[in-house]
């Protein structure tokens, strides 16, 4: 490639481009786009990436880092102005494996807290259950409304070398990213309106209302109107301004803890007229600050007696309680069994090979081959705590090992999978190169309801030769253009 900012362009040959062909070609679907975008010299595209940037700024899309060199530093996250696209029949069949997923997971959640059959069944072992950190006995026998759980879930995916798309693990604890969605489409309008609409995208806007409709399909029985609310940690946390996007698109109150209080079982909210019940909590607190007449009792950031409520059916939590034991990375290898078991369906959607190092063999093989694995632990997110074997030191294998054994338990190990590559500009060096992405899908679950956004965050490792594509990590996005097929409708 050696035209205008796609200059010398190249995909290392072990890796899918998504936009390019290995004899340097662009694949069909990105031809159309290829030549809009060839149409900009150096300094126009420097300009339009500058009018992006200002768009995020004014709009305070920002982001905290928490590292030892930077503790909750405030960050523009970084867009990309070059899209992904995804083709109808492509997203059609992504969709299908996305829902079967997360209606198994919503059924295994609920059999854990009432009768345990998979347990009994043998098809999961009982002590990974109990031994993990987000398991909570507060939930036993508490039924939410429709018996839904993980009403709000962030698939995470990757599109390996193969062209197939693999999972890569599972977030339906309080999953982030959706407000990056909806505000890189707003950016992605601004710059470049014209090249948008010459192609049929599936919309994005619509998610505020249809998670509003899903918190309303929820509510406590009885409850004709529903008074939906957003609890937030405050104005530190590091995901606060997509907490009071979403309430703001939404149109309701954003609320801290000290905003609320119980009475009676029942929770209300303070306002400059008087008390005003609350029905339903889309809840951004972690489970142990959620009450701390419940659990951690030093917390100042939930709401105490919020259990209790919850567990009269007086209020409604998106998500539930307690559900990350499922969404834990070692729970993640026995999905597809727990489909099976549940739906009595061959999985849509595979999982990437991973082990674990709590079985004896497993934790003999990864100790031996630490270099050509990556290492996560089970309970964390944001890419935080992992190591890349390929790119570690002899120092850092050797810590790693001894982590592990401390605590066989606590990691997990993957190959290292070749995720496909996408051209992204670089600033700084003013052209695009490949980059490695993924995809972040968002699902809602509701009373008589499903629903994938069509779309979602397609994160970019920024870094050069990086797998790690969290923003903490230094990672950007992308819009991502789901193609509309309006043969099909």
């Amino acid at each position: 490639m050696t035209s205008g900012v796609f200059g010398n362009y190249q995909t290392p040959p072990q890796f899918l481009d998504e936009v390019f062909c290995q004899a340097g070609k662009v694949n069909p679907e990105y031809e159309a786009l290829y030549s809009q975008f060839l149409k900009y010299s150096k300094d126009d595209y420097r300009q339009l990436n500058e009018h992006a940037k200002t768009s995020f700024f004014n709009q305070g899309i920002t982001f905290s880092v928490y590292t030892d060199k930077a503790k909750g530093v405030e960050r523009i996250f970084p867009f990309d102005l070059f899209p992904r696209i995804i083709q109808a029949d492509e997203w059609a069949q992504l969709e299908k494996g996305i829902i079967q997923r997360c209606v198994a997971l919503n059924l295994f959640i609920q059999d854990i807290y009432t009768h345990k059959h998979i347990l009994r069944d043998k098809v999961v072992p009982a002590d990974l259950i109990f031994s993990s950190k987000n398991y909570l006995k507060a939930m036993l026998d508490i039924k939410p409304v429709a018996g839904i759980y993980n009403h709000i879930s962030g698939t995470d995916l990757i599109k390996h070398s193969d062209g197939k798309y693999y999972v890569l693990e599972d977030n339906i604890r309080c999953p982030s990213g959706i407000s990056y969605v909806l505000t890189n489409r707003v950016a992605m309008k601004r710059a470049l309106l014209e090249t948008f609409r010459k192609f049929k995208v599936s919309t994005v806007q619509e998610y505020p209302q249809e998670l509003l409709a899903t918190m309303q399909s929820v509510a406590p029985q009885g409850v004709d109107a529903p008074n939906c609310v957003v609890l937030t940690p405050g104005v530190y946390n590091s995901a606060y301004f997509e907490h009071a996007y979403l309430a703001l698109t939404m149109g309701v109150s954003l609320v801290e803890g000290r905003d609320l209080y119980v009475e009676k079982n029942f929770v209300y909210m303070k306002t400059i007229n008087g008390p005003k019940k609350v029905d339903v909590v889309y809840r951004r607190i972690d489970d142990a600050f959620l009450d701390p007449m419940a659990f951690n009792p030093d917390s100042v950031l939930g709401v105490p007696g919020l259990m209790g409520a919850y567990r009269e059916g007086n209020v409604s939590l998106v998500n539930a309680p307690g559900t990350g034991f499922a969404d834990d990375k070692a729970v993640y290898t026995y999905v597809p069994d727990i489909i099976k078991y549940y739906l009595g369906e061959e999985p849509i959607l595979n999982n990437v090979q991973t082990y674990r190092c709590e079985k004896d063999d497993d934790f003999k093989y990864v100790l031996e081959n630490m270099q050509n694995l990556v290492v996560k632990p089970v309970d964390e997110s944001g890419g935080y705590g992992i190591l890349i074997g390929s790119k570690a030191t002899k120092e850092q294998l050797a810590e790693f090992k001894q982590l592990i054994t401390q605590n066989r338990r606590k990691y997990i190990a993957q190959p290292i999978m070749n995720l496909s590559m996408h051209a992204t500009y670089i600033e700084g060096e003013d052209r695009f190169e490949p980059r490695h992405v993924d995809l972040r899908t968002f699902t809602l679950l509701g009373k008589d309801r499903q629903f994938v956004l069509k779309g979602g965050l397609s994160r970019v490792a920024l870094k050069k030769g990086s797998l790690i594509v969290n923003s903490s990590q230094g990672g950007g996005s992308k819009d991502t253009w789901v193609i509309r097929d309006d043969s099909a409708v």
